[in-house]
């Protein structure tokens, strides 16, 4: 009798082991089935909407700003190297440095060490724009700015407020060269409040106009 348990308990046991492996796969494939579902309305399709904007906004966050310069950022505007009356000018008033292709050189140094290069892309961007008078490249122009500086998927976005930007939608149906005049003085603005003191104070601008003062003493 004894010797009877003993082959019944080998028996449920060996069937215990083998009915495991199959229960664990069970789980695991439901395990599977459950973390292809969206975690944000635990639909069963993964390429539903809210995925899709995750992802992009993942993207953006992991793009460095070496990523953004290998896009193709435009090179600085040719310009004479500034003199030594000019760069005390900037120092005047932040219309005196916008108004020369040298001082807006520097300002975009200076603003690339801030990681914020875009606002004067965008600035300049506006300016060329005021300068189209065809219907065609306006347009296309037009289409180009929205999609680089004011779309919020642009890893270039610059920072306006809401009242501008339904501004700018309700111009780009029709769009002119005045398109986005509300935005580019926005960032005027910002540029002048926000980063000018600080260009003022910067290595960047100090560096230079120790360098020109030397010169003219050595003239």
């Amino acid at each position: 009798p004894m010797g009877s348990e003993r082959t019944e308990m080998r028996k449920r046991q060996m069937s215990t082991t083998q009915e495991t492996p199959g229960a664990a796969q069970a789980q695991h494939s439901a395990g599977n089935r459950g973390s292809n579902a969206c975690c944000f309305c635990w639909c069963c399709c993964c390429s539903c909407s809210c995925l899709t904007v995750r992802n992009q906004e993942e993207e953006r966050a992991r793009r460095t700003s070496h990523e953004l310069q290998a896009e193709g950022i435009p090179n600085c505007e040719e310009s004479p190297a500034p003199t030594l009356e000019e760069v005390n000018a900037w120092a005047q008033s932040f219309d005196k440095l916008m108004l020369t292709p040298a001082g807006r050189n520097a300002f975009r140094e200076f603003l690339r060490t801030e990681f914020s290069e875009e606002n004067m892309l965008f600035w300049m961007a506006c300016e060329e724009l005021k300068q189209e008078s065809n219907k065609s490249v306006i347009e296309e122009k037009a289409r180009l700015i929205y999609e680089d500086y004011i779309s919020i998927l642009s890893p270039k976005e610059v920072s306006l407020d809401s009242r501008v930007r339904e501004v700018i939608n309700r111009n780009m149906l029709e769009p002119s060269q005045h398109t986005f005049d509300d935005a580019q003085l926005q960032i005027y603005t910002l540029m002048h409040r926000d980063s000018y003191p600080r260009f003022m104070n910067s290595a960047i601008y100090k560096d230079l106009l120790q360098s020109l003062s030397e010169k003219s003493i050595e003239a």
